[in-house]
């Protein structure tokens, strides 16, 4: 029973890691994407009367990552 219930719990931790991998690759690959996905949840959850939940899902952006995707480089590239 032990040995079940700690291989489970491996099964969970790696899991955990593999979904965790995703998310960032995800969000490295197509941050675009990833910011109209989270502000179509994020208007979602305004109908339903959730603006606390929202707006911690999809902050509001700068002028300056609207424009491009939110990367950011803009900003290092100004300083080169």
């Amino acid at each position: 029973m032990t040995i079940a219930l700690g291989l489970a719990a491996q099964y969970v931790v790696i899991a955990i890691a593999v979904i965790a991998s995703a998310g960032y690759l995800v969000q490295r690959q197509w941050p675009q994407a990833v910011r109209q996905a989270r502000v179509a949840i994020a208007v979602g959850l305004l109908r339903a009367g959730r603006p606390a939940l929202a707006r911690w899902i999809a902050p509001p952006s700068s002028e300056v990552a609207a424009a491009c995707g939110g990367c950011n480089g803009c900003g290092s590239a100004a300083r080169r």
